[in-house]
């Protein structure tokens, strides 16, 4: 007797019509995503044609190489919003922020309120190379002043690969973890996608995001998936409805 294995399904098919990506960088000229207002046109109409439905997008905020400000991204959001029209409206698109986790954001934590994706929630990430020295204290500060810490593609974070016991030490201080979807298609290579199946198999995963920075990013959620099983991933990222507005 033969037996056959399921065909991968590609990513984009596992993307309901009523997505809401939580991580992107959508905003024209303002770090590494969109370089101007026709690109983040065309990121926007790609990420529609896969179902995405509502995008929370999240410049960066690294002090020395995009010093952009709450004042800054906010008042970009309302540009994006008036040069649009009804083609996006508030309805369908806001910014946050992506927060690199280092010793000036925690002092930021205690100076100002955070752009958050909503309500209490925010994104952070740290360097691919090492984390920061001060992780802890900056998760317990934020968990303090009653904001839920969710951690940026923590699958790409190679120096925490093959320990899971990093990842929910991670979980115990209150962190929530995102994945980035085009990691289950390889696109971050062979490691990023085996720790992200090893998350999403352990129920670690909490949230999804496209990641999005340029129309490579957009076209590659074309891919399959290199998952045996994409129970977990369905369920990940149908939690990103807690983000709806």
């Amino acid at each position: 007797m033969l037996f056959f294995s399921k065909p991968k399904p590609v990513l984009a098919d596992l993307i309901p019509d009523n997505y809401t990506d939580i991580h992107s960088h959508l905003l024209p000229g303002i770090d590494d995503g969109a370089k101007d207002i026709d690109d983040t046109r065309s990121l926007l109409g790609s990420l529609r044609e896969l179902g995405f439905s509502r995008f929370i997008t999240t410049p960066h905020i690294l002090t020395g190489v995009w010093n952009n400000t709450r004042e800054g991204i906010t008042a970009l959001e309302q540009d994006i919003l008036l040069s649009f029209g009804e083609g996006v409206s508030g309805a369908t698109f806001k910014a946050a922020a992506e927060y690199f986790m280092d010793d000036t954001f925690f002092n930021l934590i205690k100076e100002e309120p955070l752009l958050t994706l909503k309500d209490n929630y925010v994104l952070v990430e740290m360097s691919y190379l090492n984390p920061p020295l001060p992780l802890y204290d900056i998760l317990y500060e934020l968990r303090l002043r009653d904001y839920v810490p969710v951690l940026a593609h923590p699958e790409r974070y190679v120096f925490y690969h093959g320990n899971m016991e990093y990842y929910k030490k991670l979980k115990k201080a209150g962190c929530l973890l995102q994945l980035n979807l085009l990691s289950v298609t390889g696109y971050y290579g062979k490691g990023v996608a085996e720790a992200a199946t090893a998350l999403l198999e352990a129920g670690m995963i909490d949230f999804t995001g496209s990641d999005v920075h340029h129309n490579r990013h957009a076209a590659s959620f074309k891919n399959k998936v290199v998952l045996k099983k994409t129970d977990a991933l369905e369920r990940a990222i149908s939690n990103n409805s807690v983000f709806s507005w």
